[in-house]
C-alpha cells in the first residue's frame, strides 16, 4: 500500500516549553493558594515522536501521557505489580503482594536493596504456594517479627520468618465463603503479643479475630462496606470502607459483590466510613465515622488516624480521643482539576512531615503536620516510579512502593513485548529539605504531569468563533456534530499493521495483516496511518475504564491481584469515578448519545440465538429484513441503560460483530446518529466459534460497513469516527506491548500520512471532550493534548467503500451454518496469506489439546467474559491457529502444549485478566 509519509509537527513545535507561574493548591480545611514561580512546565504536545521506554531528560516516556524520573534510587522487581507492601519490624526487609508476573509474595532485603526471594506458583519461585491470589491489603509482619500472613481468597497464607528473613513453612488460614461471597481477605493487624489477628474480610463486610495458633474464628463485628484498610490505636480497631456506610430504606444503590452500596443515579458511591471497633467492649456496636469517598489507606501515629480518601482526592485526619474527624487535607496540586490524583499511602515522619502517595501523578505530596487541630502547611510534591502505592520510613529513608514501577518494561529474551511484561519498583530517598521540595521536586512533577494553566480553558465568547474541527477551548464551536467511538479488542500494532511498510512495523509480527483485516489497511491508507500510539490498560479491565472514564480508578488497580469481587466495572459502583463518565459528560454540556454495547453488563439472548443462526439472520437483515433474534440489553449504571440501544449486545463471541453492525445500521437509517456514538466491536478478541482469523476477519468486515454506511450518509460531512483497541495485551509489539492500532476518519482528518506522535487513548478521548465541548473527567485528560495534528479545517468528502473480506468468516465453525460455508474474496497474493482451516496431520493431537482448552475459557455464551483465558496461553493460542500450526511463537523454538506456555500460572480474569 502506498501512504505518504509525513511526519507532523505539533503547533507550537514537539519540544516547546511554557515558563509561568503555576498556583498549587492547598492543604489544609482552607484552600491556600501556593504560588511556584519560575518553574519550566510542559504540556503533553513535549512528547513529540518519543516512544514508550525511551530515556529523555524530563525521564523515561510511558503509556500514560507521563514521564518518571523518581528521585533516590530505584529497584525494579520484575516479575508482576506491587499491590501492597510492608515492611518488617526490625526495618531490615519488605514482604509487597505482587501479581501478573507468576509470583504471589516477594520479599526484599532492604539493608543490600535487592529481592532476596519470591513465593508464587511458578516453576521460578523460590518457596512454592498454591495460588497466587492476593488481597488489596498486607502482607503483614507480626509485631515480633516471626510471622507473615498473606490475605488470599479465602484466607491467610501464614510463613514463618527465617532468621535471613526470608520465609518459610506456608500454612493457610481458612476463612469460609459465605455462599457466593468469598472472604476476600484485605488487611489485617496482629494483637500486641501476636496471639491474635484482626483481619478485614473485604468480601463480607465484617472485621474477624483469628486465634493465630490454631487459626479459629473468635469474634466477628459487622462493618460498612468492603473493608479494606486498619489499624489499631491502643484498644480500638479504625477501619476503612471503600463502599461506605450500609445502606438504608430509601437509598440509591448499585450492588458490589452482592452488597447494595449507596450509589448516585451515575453509579457513583455518595458516602465512606470508618468503622471503629472497640475491642475492651467487644459487644459494643460498632462505630462509624463519616469520610470521604472510598477510603483506603489508613494509618495512625500520635494520637491520630490519617484516611487516605482516594476519590474525593483528601485526607482525613481523625482525632482517636475525641472520636471524630477534625482535620481534611486537600490533595488536589493542580488547580486545572479536582479529581484523579488518587492518594493511596501515608506515613508521617518522625520530624512532622505527613506524606501521601497520589497513585495516578506519579507523585509524593509532602505537608507539614503538627496536631490534628491545626491546619496543615503544604510544602510541594517529590517524584516517584509509574503508580506509587505505600510508604515507609525506614530508618532516615522513605521507600515507596510502585505499583507499575517503569511500565511493562520487563527485561527478556522474547521477540517483543506484551502488555503483561509488568514491572514494579521500589524507591528510597532522604527527604529533601522544604526548599528544594517547593523549587526543584515540585516543578518537575509538573512537568512529567503535563501540568499547565489553561488546559481545560472554556470559551467566554461563544458563538463568535469559526467553527474548525478541534477547537482550541472547550465549548467553542466544531465543524464535527457526530462523534462515533468504536472500541475493538486487544490487538497491537504490530499484530495488525506490522506489515505495512510506511509505518514503524515488524512484519514478522504481524499475525493478522491485510488479508485477514483488509478494511483496516484500506482505512489507514485513505485516512492515515498511526504508528506511535499506546492504549494504557494492561487488560480489558482497565482498558475500558481508560475510554469511560479517562482513567483507571484505584479500585481497579489495586483488585489486580484478585479480580474476584469483580474484573470489568462496569456493574461496580467501587470501580467508578465521582467525576462521571464520558457519556454524563456529553449530556451535561447538551449533546445526546447512543450506546451499542460498550459498558453494558446485561444480555438476554432469545432460544436458537447460536452464532451459526446469528450468521445467516445477518444475510438476511442485510435484504431489509427484521433480526429473527432480537438480543435484550441494558446497564446497571441508569444513565447508561437510558441511552442503549437494545438488540447491540455487549462482549459475546457467539455473535458475529456483522450481525451486530447491521443492529445498528438499522437504527442508523432510521433514527440517525447522536453526538456522541459508542460501539463495541468485540470479535478480534478471538476465542469464540469461529477460529482466530475468521473472527478477526469478522471483525474488520463490521467494522468497514459502519464506516461505510456513515461516509456515504447525509451525516459524514460533520462526522468523525475513532476506532481504538480497548487495549494491547493479546500479543506482541516490538515497541511496546501498549502500542496499539487506531483510526481517525473524518472529512476533517488527514489523509494519506503517516503521523508517528506520541498518542495515546487519554489523548484520543480528549480530542473527543475538545469536539464535543465536554469538559474532561480528571486530571489525566484535563492534562492532554486534543491531537490537533490529526485533523485539518480543509475537509475531503470521499466516502469510504468497505472491501470485501478475504479470510471465510466460517472459518472453524463445525457445524457450519445452515445458509452454508462463507466464500471470500481472493487473497492479495502480494501479502502473507491467511491459514488454512486444515490442521496439519503431525499436529493435529497440539491442536486438539488446545481446543478442549479453549473450551473451558468463556469466551462464548451467556457467561462471556472478556479475557477470562489466561493471556499468555490465550495468544499462542492465536498465533499458532493464525500460523497454520506450523510456526512457534515469536521467540520460542517449538509449538507448545498450553500447561507449558511460558508464563501459564498468571491467573486469567477471576483473578487477573
Amino acid at each position: 500500500m502506498q501512504v505518504t509519509r509525513r511526519r507532523r509537527r505539533d503547533e507550537k513545535g514537539s519540544s516547546s516549553r511554557l515558563r509561568r507561574r503555576v498556583p498549587l493548591v492547598t492543604a489544609g480545611t482552607t484552600a491556600v493558594a501556593v504560588a511556584l514561580a519560575g518553574t519550566a512546565v510542559a504540556s503533553t504536545t513535549g512528547f513529540g515522536h518519543e516512544q514508550v521506554g525511551q530515556v529523555t531528560d524530563k525521564g523515561q516516556v510511558i503509556s500514560s501521557d507521563q514521564y518518571i524520573k523518581p528521585i533516590g534510587d530505584r529497584l525494579v522487581l520484575q516479575d508482576g505489580k506491587i499491590m501492597s507492601s510492608t515492611v518488617s519490624p526490625d526495618g531490615t526487609h519488605l514482604a509487597a503482594g505482587v501479581t501478573d508476573g507468576g509470583m504471589a509474595l516477594a520479599i526484599v532485603d532492604l539493608k543490600n536493596w535487592k529481592v532476596q526471594q519470591y513465593i508464587g506458583n511458578n516453576a521460578a519461585a523460590d518457596l512454592k504456594i498454591p495460588g497466587n491470589d492476593i488481597g488489596q491489603e498486607g502482607p503483614t509482619y507480626s509485631p515480633d517479627g516471626k510471622q507473615v500472613w498473606l490475605g488470599q481468597t479465602d484466607g491467610y497464607r501464614k510463613f514463618t520468618v527465617n532468621s535471613d528473613g526470608t520465609l518459610a513453612n506456608p500454612t493457610f488460614v481458612p476463612i469460609a465463603a459465605d455462599g457466593a461471597k468469598h472472604s476476600l481477605a484485605a488487611a489485617a493487624v496482629f494483637s500486641a503479643d501476636s496471639s491474635t489477628v484482626y483481619s478485614a474480610v473485604n468480601g463480607q463486610n465484617r472485621v474477624i479475630a483469628i486465634d493465630a495458633a490454631t487459626g479459629a474464628i473468635k469474634q466477628s463485628w459487622a462493618t460498612g462496606n468492603a473493608p479494606r484498610g486498619m489499624v489499631m490505636v491502643g484498644d480500638k480497631l479504625y477501619v476503612s470502607n471503600e463502599g461506605g456506610r450500609t445502606a438504608k430504606a430509601g437509598d440509591t444503590t448499585l450492588d458490589s459483590y452482592g452488597t447494595p452500596v449507596v450509589a448516585n443515579q451515575n453509579s457513583i458511591t455518595t458516602t465512606g466510613t470508618v468503622s471503629v471497633i472497640d475491642l475492651k467492649n467487644p459487644a459494643a456496636a460498632v462505630a462509624s465515622i463519616p469520610v470521604g469517598l472510598h477510603p483506603t489507606a489508613v494509618y495512625a501515629k500520635n494520637g491520630n488516624v490519617f484516611v487516605a480518601n482516594t476519590s474525593s482526592n483528601t485526607v482525613s485526619v481523625i482525632n482517636t480521643r475525641w472520636g471524630k474527624v477534625t482535620q481534611t487535607i486537600a490533595t488536589q496540586p493542580w488547580p486545572e482539576a479536582s479529581v484523579g490524583y488518587e492518594p493511596n499511602g501515608i506515613t508521617l515522619t518522625d520530624d512532622g512531615h505527613l506524606l501521601v502517595s497520589l497513585g495516578r501523578a506519579n507523585a509524593v505530596a509532602v505537608y507539614k503536620f503538627k496536631n490534628a487541630l491545626e491546619p496543615v502547611s503544604y510544602v510541594g510534591l517529590l517524584p516517584t516510579d509509574y503508580f506509587p502505592a505505600e510508604l515507609a520510613q525506614v530508618g532516615k529513608d522513605i521507600v515507596v512502593s510502585n505499583t507499575r514501577g517503569i511500565d511493562a518494561r520487563r527485561t527478556t529474551t522474547a521477540a517483543g513485548r506484551g502488555t503483561h511484561d509488568t514491572t514494579s519498583s521500589l524507591t528510597k530517598f532522604r527527604l529533601p529539605d522544604d526548599h528544594a521540595i517547593q523549587k526543584q521536586y515540585t516543578g518537575q512533577v509538573f512537568e512529567q504531569n503535563g501540568w499547565t494553566k489553561g488546559s481545560a480553558q472554556l470559551a467566554t465568547d461563544k458563538g463568535h468563533r469559526k467553527p474548525v474541527a478541534v477547537p482550541a477551548k472547550l465549548g467553542d464551536p466544531s465543524t464535527i456534530k457526530h462523534v462515533f467511538l468504536l472500541v475493538k479488542e486487544n490487538r497491537t500494532y504490530d499484530q495488525v499493521y506490522g506489515d505495512i511498510p510506511e509505518g514503524n512495523g515488524d512484519p514478522a509480527l504481524a499475525q493478522y495483516g491485510e488479508n485477514v483485516t483488509p478494511n483496516q489497511h484500506a482505512l489507514a491508507k485513505q485516512f492515515g496511518l498511526y504508528d506511535n500510539t499506546y492504549d494504557v490498560g494492561t487488560n480489558s479491565a482497565e482498558g475500558h475504564n481508560w475510554l469511560m472514564q479517562a482513567d483507571n480508578p484505584e479500585y481497579t488497580e489495586s483488585s489486580a491481584g484478585e479480580y474476584l469481587r469483580s474484573y470489568d466495572t462496569e456493574n461496580d459502583a467501587l470501580g467508578h469515578q465521582k467525576s462521571g463518565f464520558i457519556w454524563t459528560g456529553a449530556q451535561a454540556a447538551g449533546k445526546t448519545v447512543k450506546d451499542f454495547g460498550e459498558f453494558l453488563s446485561i444480555e438476554q439472548k432469545p432460544a436458537g440465538a447460536s452464532w451459526q443462526n446469528l450468521y445467516c439472520d445477518t444475510k438476511q437483515m442485510q435484504t431489509g429484513a427484521d433480526t429473527k433474534y432480537p438480543i435484550q440489553v441494558g446497564s446497571a449504571i441508569p444513565s447508561l441503560n437510558k441511552v442503549a440501544v437494545q438488540g447491540f449486545p455487549q462482549f459475546d463471541t457467539t455473535v458475529p460483530d456483522i450481525y451486530k453492525e447491521q443492529v445498528w445500521e438499522k437504527d442508523f437509517k432510521k433514527n440517525g446518529p447522536a453526538n456522541l456514538n459508542m460501539f463495541w466491536y468485540s470479535n478480534d478478541h478471538t476465542g469464540g466459534t469461529a477460529n482466530g482469523p475468521a473472527q478477526v476477519a469478522d471483525n474488520d468486515l463490521a467494522v468497514g460497513r459502519t464506516v461505510d454506511a456513515i461516509t456515504h450518509s447525509k451525516y459524514w460531512k460533520d462526522s468523525a469516527i475513532f476506532i481504538v483497541e480497548d487495549d494491547s495485551q493479546a500479543g506482541l509489539d516490538h515497541v511496546d506491548g501498549h502500542r496499539a492500532p487506531i483510526q481517525i476518519i473524518s472529512p476533517y482528518a488527514q489523509h494519506g500520512v503517516t503521523d508517528s506522535h506520541y498518542y495515546t487513548q487519554i489523548t484520543m478521548m480528549r480530542t473527543i471532550e475538545q469536539i464535543l465541548g465536554i469538559h474532561p473527567m480528571n486530571q489525566k485528560d484535563t492534562a492532554a493534548t486534543p491531537m490537533f495534528g490529526a485533523f485539518t479545517n480543509k475537509p475531503n468528502n470521499a466516502p469510504f467503500t468497505a472491501v470485501p473480506n478475504r479470510t471465510s468468516l466460517t472459518g472453524g465453525v463445525n457445524p457450519l451454518p445452515t445458509c452454508g460455508a462463507d466464500v471470500p474474496a481472493a487473497q492479495n497474493p502480494n501479502v502473507a496469506p491467511v491459514p488454512t482451516a486444515t490442521v496439519p496431520a503431525g499436529m493435529q493431537s497440539m491442536a486438539a489439546t488446545w481446543s478442549a482448552w479453549k473450551d473451558q475459557q468463556r469466551t462464548t455464551g451467556p457467561n462471556a467474559k472478556a479475557d477470562f483465558a489466561n493471556p499468555s496461553q490465550m495468544n499462542h493460542f492465536d498465533w499458532y491457529e493464525a500460523h497454520n500450526w506450523s510456526t512457534p511463537y515469536p521467540g520460542e523454538t517449538k509449538i507448545v502444549a498450553p500447561n507449558d506456555v511460558p508464563g501459564a500460572v498468571i491467573p486469567a480474569s477471576e483473578s487477573d485478566g
